[in-house]
């Protein structure tokens, strides 16, 4: 006797032979007789249940067109509907109309229509999950090529973010009604947020003011050559973040940054230590040199202290892990917002990250995988991702050190996928390594002058912003406390590029 013979002889009879995805028939029924007896119930569940959610494709014919029938300010009910519904299909001895009439009639009332709607979509959920476990179990035993265990890891962890996040995880086409009204709610929050921003403020106001804040979902490329600030700059917006952070509850629990936000930073370069040593020093006054040397007073160290008391309840996460692929940055950001939420993404810096490594790929291959990565995370995750870059030598052999856009380092995917192109540029670093060795020489002075005006300045130069105009924003920069601020003293803006 072979082995299936065997097995079939062990199936006992009347025992079911499959078994049946998770759904309630009757739960369906009963919220579909809600809606069409008092139409007010599908407003209890139109937030959160739509019509993929129903187990019967009927039933999610039902409620896709009484849901288009109530919303046009109409009534929806057996009459109304069945003009919409097949009048040839039947269901067992009945046709579709006679069906949602029986609905109708065997509706009790609309009280428990929230529990029933809030039944199937957890339900459709399970179905959702079953799916994605049976592809894992099936691609696990295929091992094709193309999907490594790493690999179909990353994809299973994206595909249960975007099931906890939204509930589905296909995709597919929005309404533009959908997308008219996101775009009203972001100008009702912008109206209710501190400093009237539509994204979220930088701290940094004549920044601000430039670019209405960080857009969620914005790819914001941060370039400078090595000594102009970048990495202080991005510090400095990503603690400003964090520090405003202020918290709002929605009615389902769940946290939403009224101002502020989460900030998840990934310090590619420096450790963890030495970019909290930063902070100390910005915050605090007091040289990061001579922190790091111990050359501090009582009275600096009690300010450090309570600095650092102040800054364990700030939500800025730091994950220096060195050349961090792609795609494991996008699984830990996504665990990241499943686990304590993110507003905001800083990635220090660009050329540090890895790609696939797929056999014969070049490095502008590598970086055009990962830029695109960065901005599709951005979207997905429905945050703003600050990703620092490099520049190209070529800036140094130029009379003007002033950067553009072409100086970037692999320029091309970097300018194409970024939403915005932020340079750092300091003349001061410029003009300092000019100095003439002899205060006697004729050109002293004239060095001198040029060093008192730039001294102490920065420029941010937007190259490129999708939503908004360029243009260069002059900031003070005090480089003992690796700090950006906004100038106090207009009298510099006369010294602003035109």
């Amino acid at each position: 006797m072979n082995e299936a013979a065997r097995k079939l002889e062990m199936v006992k009879p009347g025992e079911p032979q499959y078994r049946e995805a998770p759904n309630n028939v009757e739960a369906e029924q009963a919220l579909l007789g809600a809606i069409l007896v008092n139409n007010d119930a599908f407003y209890r569940v139109s937030d959160f249940l739509k019509p993929a959610h129903f187990y019967e494709a009927l039933h999610r014919r039902i409620f896709e067109v009484a849901g288009d029938i109530i919303r046009m300010g109409k009534t929806a009910n057996p009459v109304t509907i069945k003009t919409f519904l097949s009048a040839d299909d039947r269901v067992g001895d009945m046709t579709v109309s006679q069906y949602v009439a029986r609905l109708a009639v065997e509706a009790v009332s609309i009280i428990n229509a929230e529990d029933y709607g809030r039944a199937i979509y957890d339900l459709a959920l399970r179905r959702s999950l079953i799916g994605i476990g049976e592809e894992i179990v099936n691609v696990a035993y295929d091992a094709p090529l193309d999907m490594p265990p790493q690999k179909q890891i990353e994809d299973t962890e994206r595909r249960l973010f975007e099931l906890a996040e939204t509930g589905r995880y296909d995709g597919g086409f929005q309404s533009f009604n959908d997308a008219v009204a996101l775009a009203i709610d972001m100008a009702g929050a912008a109206f209710e947020r501190d400093g009237h921003l539509s994204g979220i403020s930088t701290g940094i106001m004549s920044l601000d003011s430039k670019m209405g804040g960080l857009q969620r979902s914005d790819l914001i490329v941060l370039a400078g050559r090595p000594g102009m600030g970048k990495t202080s700059l991005a510090t400095n917006i990503a603690y400003n973040i964090a520090a405003a952070y202020e918290p709002e509850v929605l009615p389902d629990g769940s946290f939403k940054a009224k101002n502020g936000g989460v900030v998840g930073f990934y310090s590619l370069e420096m450790s963890a230590e030495q970019l909290a040593t930063r902070i100390i020093s910005e915050q605090t006054e007091v040289s990061s040199s001579k922190i790091r040397r111990g050359d501090i007073t009582e009275a600096d160290f009690e300010k450090l202290v309570a600095c650092s008391q102040m800054m364990q309840k700030v939500p800025l996460f730091i994950d220096q892990t060195g050349g961090i692929s792609i795609a494991q940055l996008a699984a830990r950001a996504r665990r990241l917002k499943r686990q304590r939420g993110l507003d905001v993404l800083v990635v220090d810096y660009i050329q540090l990250m890895t790609g696939a490594k797929k056999s014969g790929e070049n490095r502008v291959q590598e970086i055009t995988e990962i830029t695109t990565g960065l901005k599709a995370l951005g979207k997905e995750l429905n945050v703003p991702i600050i990703a620092l870059s490099q520049l190209s030598r070529q800036v140094e052999s130029r009379d003007d050190k002033r950067p553009q856009l072409s100086d970037l380092r692999e320029s091309g995917s970097i300018e194409q996928d970024a939403d915005v192109v932020l340079f750092v540029f300091r003349e001061e670093y410029y003009v300092k390594n000019q100095e003439p060795r002899d205060m006697a020489d004729p050109k002293y002075p004239e060095w001198e002058a040029l060093m008192d005006k730039v001294k102490g300045t920065a420029d941010v130069i937007i190259a490129k912003q999708r939503h908004g105009p360029t243009g260069t924003v002059k900031l003070a920069f005090q480089s003992e406390y690796t700090r950006f601020t906004d100038l106090a003293d207009p009298s510099f803006l006369q010294y602003e590029e035109h």
